[in-house]
């Protein structure tokens, strides 16, 4: 199983629970990530992404995007794409 940074968390939302990311990578719908930072170590599936409020189900470097997480995350903390 192979972890590739994918981006950098630069926001995060408590209502809804949200991380605004910044894609230095690829991101579908359906991707498995893993938001990793100092306190932080969150594995979820990409059921939804967002790119100025408009649903999208793929995003690329340079976009910025909002998807729901499980938990707290940090400016700074890492995005990875896990493959199989």
């Amino acid at each position: 199983m192979a972890e590739d940074i994918v981006g950098t968390v630069e926001d995060f939302f408590a209502h809804p629970v949200v991380a605004g990311i910044k894609l230095s990578g690829t991101l579908k719908v359906g991707d498995k990530i893993r938001i990793k930072g100092h306190t932080t170590d969150i594995e979820l599936d990409v059921v939804s992404m967002q790119i100025d409020n408009a649903n999208v189900t793929e995003a690329k470097a340079g976009d910025s995007i909002g998807i729901k997480v499980t938990d707290r995350c940090r400016a700074g903390d890492h995005v990875y794409k896990i493959t199989e």
